[in-house]
């Protein structure tokens, strides 16, 4: 793997870095490379309960390293289009659809795809130093990495609008305030933060946690009654696990559950 990404596997969870600090952690195509084997690691690891990702040096990321995709250096217009195909949408998904809890530490500036990578974690924790920027319309280009998407459900029109056409900075404390993110906390505790999280999902019930975050993606499209069929399906099958069995028994007994983590 490639060292433009640190993956530390730790007792029930992962910590991945993304690690190219002197450019405030923007991508290129090694970075996507190494970022997506790293997260394809940590989902066929059943050892591996939670992730967290944050970024090493003074940010989180600075979006795509616009060195590799200038059209003065490669002689003719890049088709962004395809770098969204080929990179950056499918690590969204990626990020997305993991069946386990992701944790985003984010330590410093997240600027253009990075401020939208971010959001495509489960649970943004943001140093009270970090801010978001929805930097493309300063290089003359559109949010993408979900951006459009994220912004519009979180804050609604009138916001996302104004942080993608002013490219305004924002706080990490604004972030929490508006609802784009988790919690705003001290620099100093932000990974300790990132960290008891993992932890306490690492001791959870995953695949509960994987149900629980399909059921609520689907909510954002479904009607009342739709969403109701999708919490029958996921509850019946929840309903079956050992670690329900578990739960159930250690309530009953008043003691703490021990659980497993799996189906069944």
């Amino acid at each position: 793997m490639s060292d433009t990404v640190l993956h530390e596997r730790r007792d029930g969870y992962a910590v991945v870095t993304l690690n190219r600090p002197d450019r405030l952690n923007a991508f290129n195509e090694a970075q996507h490379l190494a970022l997506r084997a790293a997260l394809d690691e940590c989902a066929g690891d059943d050892a591996c309960r939670a992730v967290v990702l944050t970024g090493a040096g003074r940010g989180f990321c600075a979006g795509q390293d616009l060195s590799d995709r200038d059209p003065a250096m490669l002689g003719a217009a890049p088709d962004l289009g395809i770098t969204l195909e080929t990179f950056y949408n499918p690590l969204v998904l990626q990020l997305r659809n993991l069946a386990k809890p992701v944790v985003c530490a984010v330590n410093g500036v997240a600027a253009g795809a990075g401020a939208n990578i971010a959001l495509a974690c489960d649970i943004v924790l943001a140093a009270k130093s970090a801010k978001f920027i929805q930097a493309f319309s300063k290089i003359g280009l559109v949010p993408d990495s979900g951006g459009t998407w994220w912004l519009t459900r979180h804050l609604g029109e009138a916001r996302a609008k104004a942080l993608a056409l002013t490219a305004h900075p924002l706080s990490a404390e604004d972030a929490a305030n508006w609802g784009l993110i988790w919690r705003a906390v001290e620099d100093e505790r932000l990974m300790a933060e990132a960290i008891a999280l993992a932890e306490a999902f690492a001791r959870g019930p995953t695949h509960a946690y994987a149900l629980t975050k399909q059921a609520i993606h689907a909510a954002s499209t479904n009607t009342l009654e739709e969403q109701l069929q999708v919490e029958r399906a996921l509850q019946r099958e929840a309903g079956r696990s050992d670690d329900y069995k578990e739960g159930v028994a250690a309530f009953l007994e008043k003691r703490a559950p021990e659980f497993k983590g799996k189906r069944q």
